[in-house]
């Protein structure tokens, strides 16, 4: 089985992958660089997407090129992680959220076109993904599961709030994502979710909290806090992929969930 998995602030190495081996995957939607290992039993496509040393900030990165390369290399699955800010002080700093929804309205990429792998009229494949819930059931109960087996606590289920960045947002932007229900925000898997869908790779969404957003608390999180919890994220995020690879492995074929309506 082949798994891929995307890392992004303070991880851009996974620790105890064997045989690593960076690959520069040519697609039709550019290039992505790829690091294939083997990890827990498992073979991993490895996205890192800030890049080494975050190269690239979140309106840089190229969410397309790197779903596609997951694709093309035959990823039977992606594990994601994001640092996030909680929009919910019932949810602790340095505590986990498995997502179950999205909130990502405008639909669109760093570069504002559309966020979708059909990009050109007849392209084979061409159609419309229709779900009931954006991340995989199956991949969530694996993190839910990995968290318990490495002693982190994790909420089951809440709203994933994709955000423009790199800029963080204002008190007024974040009171209209709560009056939506949004648990907690980031800048960059919102198009991996639905780029995943409608390349038919199921994908589930880790995020670990390293601080409050912008009107939360009266007080803001301290930046010093933040540093640290992206830095303790890092090890937190492999322990709980760590565990959850063999887990993965052990459902074997893993069908993607929701409906492609197609005409090819």
């Amino acid at each position: 089985m082949r798994i891929g998995i995307i890392t992004g602030s303070g991880t851009y190495a996974l620790p105890g992958v064997q045989g690593t081996a960076r690959r520069a995957v040519e697609t039709e939607h550019g290039t992505a660089e790829v690091n294939v290992g083997e990890w827990q039993g498992a073979q991993v496509l490895h996205v890192a997407r800030h890049g080494d040393r975050h190269a690239r900030l979140s309106n840089q990165v190229d969410h397309r090129a790197n779903i596609a390369a997951l694709r093309d290399l035959g990823a039977d699955a992606i594990l994601a992680v994001t640092v996030c800010g909680a929009l919910d002080l019932r949810v602790p700093l340095g505590s986990l959220i498995v997502f179950d929804d999205l909130h990502y309205p405008s639909n669109r990429l760093p570069d504002g076109s559309l966020c979708t792998l059909h990009t050109e009229p007849g392209r084979p494949g061409r159609g419309h993904w229709i779900f009931d819930q954006p991340f995989h059931s199956a991949l969530r109960g694996v993190l839910l599961s990995a968290a318990g087996e490495t002693h982190h606590h994790a909420r089951d289920g809440g709203v994933y709030g994709h955000v423009d960045g790199p800029r963080f947002n204002t008190r007024t932007e974040i009171a209209q994502l709560q009056m939506a229900d949004v648990t907690a925000v980031s800048q960059t898997a919102g198009p991996e979710t639905v780029l995943a869908g409608e390349a038919k790779i199921p994908y589930a969404l880790l995020g670990f909290a390293t601080d409050y957003a912008n009107g939360v608390p009266e007080e803001p999180t301290p930046v010093e806090t933040l540093s640290e919890l992206v830095g303790r994220s890092s090890h937190t995020f492999a322990e709980v992929l760590a565990a959850a690879l063999p887990r993965l492995t052990a459902l074997g074929d893993i069908p993607a969930e929701g409906h492609h309506f197609a005409w090819d």
